[in-house]
């Protein structure tokens, strides 16, 4: 919803509880509505209301032709019913019926130029802001010389030759007064050179009157432009919305309270009175759209001529009630029919004439001189990319294949391993060293020592022959890690290195110490092992985790870019509604109000334009309850009858409440 529909809602529903029958003749009346319901005309006219009112659909406002097919149906009548029975009765609540429908078909006029208004005056404030870039930079004002450069010349080469056919026109008429024939030539060799030669004195002549724009710049040439250009389009939005802020103030003013349907019209006077507002209605808005896009004159005069227009409307100027009234329906129709079908169509084309002499250049001029670029290499670009056609084609192949196994690489099988660790598979295990591997080196050591203390029994345990017993502990204390009998013949060799060695004792017992460090490396191993498979699902989500970094980036500036932006748009939004805020801050700080401390109407119609596009940028930006109370404080803000420094606090309030929603 807009504040067009909120206005045409409001206005609609205060039309629907005006009473079509004085309480005097309602009993009277109530007697024959049988009668009035067997009427086919008030029947007919009673089906073009409900399609000209606001609740007929989901959209209240029509469009233009719709309402004007609907007058057209109406078929209002300017004859004159004279009677004093049942069918006067009928005749008065016929004419009745017809004020209404043109009542309601005003309210969609008032919402279609309202919406018109809108349209045509929000988008010149960015023409407006492209002025201030070019005026704000010399370089930006150096690229808009540049661009415009063609336009300029093509302006001053037809001017040239505009003035030297007058000049060779006015030759060949009255060829006595300047050249003789005979000067001139009759070949037509003679008469390009005399056509040469006043091309040539008309260049000398414009320059020599355009000395004074020959002393500035070309760059300072095209900033006064720019200053001419965006005065004009200042003066445009002023009156746009001068005419907007009119239109909502005065327009279809019915002073019914909306509190209670107890307060609505009833007597003749309060009847007469809704009926000259709808008329003073449709007089402001054929008198807004006539003078609303005349630059010429300022806002102060616009205004005045607007209401001095309505005053001495002769359309209006019948206003006492003991005139007959059923001919001015007619005649309103066929106003309404006119300013839909010709003012409208008409503003709406002035408007963008306007907006496109004043406005910024189209786009073939602004982007001309790098598509002459682009479109000039064109050739040497093709060139380079058919010759290295082989290397792009490999180029995009290697591309291709780097990403794919990236992806099964470093995506698809960390993750297949991390599933097996939660699974536990066997394949995905992380370990250093074979299962079996400590044990049989252990089991070697063991049968190496029981040996060596079975063949020297004297060093082992100073017996001759070894006990079961005792063989059993030797092999207790090895599995504990104690290789006391192979410490002790090595002592006792090493006293007699020499002969321990031709015995083989010394080497025996060195390599059954060197099979004990192999077993104590491979216990430490079997430490780390158990480990590292403690802390396996850890080290598969280590692997995993270089991957899902790069594919996110990765995924994440693709979504920006081809896909999705809602969070983009989003914060885009945001940022919208805070630029727009301080806008209506601005507004309202340096308005000039007037003696009841009101907005003037150009400040009004200026904070409503700021107030739509408000509206339009906080769509689902809010959630649902936060959106109602939103609009609220919007409708607040738009009140101008509460005066500026309530207006003033209503924004304040909508800052500090919704600042967490508009970061």
């Amino acid at each position: 919803m807009s504040i067009v529909t909120d206005q045409l809602r409001r206005v609609d529903s205060q039309l629907d509880r005006v009473h079509l029958v004085p309480r005097p003749n309602q009993d009277t009346f109530f007697e024959q509505s049988q009668k009035a319901l067997s009427s086919l005309r008030i029947a007919e006219l009673q089906n073009i209301v409900k399609s000209l009112s606001t609740t007929s659909s989901s959209s209240p406002l029509l469009p233009s032709w719709r309402i004007s097919i609907l007058l057209e149906e109406a078929a209002l009548s300017e004859g004159v019913v004279v009677g004093q029975d049942e069918r006067e009765m009928m005749s008065t609540y016929e004419t009745e019926l017809e004020w209404l429908l043109v009542s309601k078909a005003t309210v969609q006029t008032y919402g279609l130029l309202l919406n018109t208004l809108l349209e045509q005056t929000i988008p010149v404030t960015d023409d407006i802001w492209y002025w201030d870039e070019v005026l704000g930079s010399y370089t930006y004002s150096s690229f808009y010389t540049v661009q415009t450069s063609p336009l300029r010349f093509w302006a001053w080469s037809k001017d040239i030759y505009s003035d030297t056919r007058s000049r060779f026109g006015r030759l060949r008429e009255s060829p006595g007064d300047a050249i003789s024939p005979r000067e001139i030539g009759t070949s037509l060799t003679g008469q390009w050179k005399q056509f040469y030669g006043l091309v040539r004195e008309s260049i000398r002549e414009r320059s020599v009157a355009d000395i004074q724009r020959r002393v500035l710049s070309p760059i300072a040439l095209c900033r006064s432009e720019a200053r001419h250009n965006q005065a004009k389009l200042r003066r445009l939005r002023e009156m746009g919305a001068s005419g907007l802020g009119v239109l909502m103030d005065e327009g279809l003013s019915f002073d019914i309270n909306d509190e209670g349907a107890e307060l609505a019209k009833t007597d003749e006077t309060d009847s007469h009175e809704w009926k000259v507002v709808v008329e003073r209605s449709v007089a402001l808005m054929d008198t807004v759209l006539s003078n609303v896009t005349t630059l010429d004159t300022g806002v102060s005069d616009f205004e005045d001529t607007v209401f001095a227009s309505v005053e001495d409307d002769p359309e209006i100027s019948t206003r006492d009630a003991d005139v007959p009234q059923v001919a001015r329906p007619a005649k309103l129709s066929r106003r309404l029919q006119h300013i839909l079908k010709v003012h409208i169509p008409n503003h709406i084309m002035t408007s963008q004439k306007l907006t496109s002499k004043y406005g910024r250049p189209s786009k073939l001029v602004r982007y001309w001189l790098p598509a002459s670029i682009l479109l000039l290499s064109s050739t040497t670009i093709l060139r380079i990319f058919v010759n290295r056609k082989a290397e792009i084609i490999t180029w995009i192949r290697d591309l291709g294949t780097t990403v794919r196994d990236f992806w099964l690489n470093w995506v698809i099988e960390p993750v297949k391993k991390i599933i097996g660790t939660i699974r536990h598979d066997k394949e995905s295990e992380v370990a250093i060293m074979s299962k079996e591997s400590l044990k049989g080196d252990r089991e070697s050591l063991e049968r190496m020592v029981v040996d060596f203390a079975i063949d020297h029994p004297q060093v082992s345990t100073g017996d001759s022959v070894l006990s079961e017993a005792q063989i059993a502990d030797i092999r207790v204390k090895v599995k504990e890690g104690d290789l006391t009998p192979v410490l002790r013949a090595y002592e006792n060799d090493l006293r007699k290195p020499f002969i321990g060695t031709v015995r083989g004792d010394l080497v025996r017992t060195m390599l059954i110490q060197i099979q004990k460090t192999k077993v104590d490396v491979e216990v430490a191993i079997s430490g780390i092992d158990a480990l590292l498979k403690s802390q396996e699902l850890v080290f598969g989500f280590v692997g995993l985790t270089p991957g899902i970094l790069v594919c996110f980036a990765a995924f994440r500036y693709l979504g920006g870019v081809f896909g999705s932006r809602r969070g983009m748009q989003k914060g885009r939004k945001a940022g919208q509604t805070i630029r727009v805020l301080r806008n209506i801050d601005r507004i309202l700080t340096l308005a000039t109000p007037t003696q009841n401390n009101l907005l003037s109407y150009k400040d009004h119609g200026l904070l409503l334009c700021e107030v739509h596009v408000l509206r339009n940028s906080a769509t689902r930006l809010f959630p649902g309850d936060i959106e109602r109370e939103f609009l609220e404080d919007v409708a607040d803000l738009c009140n101008i009858n509460s005066g500026i420094q309530a207006q003033l606090k209503v924004l304040d309030r909508i800052r500090w409440g919704y600042a967490r929603l508009l970061r």
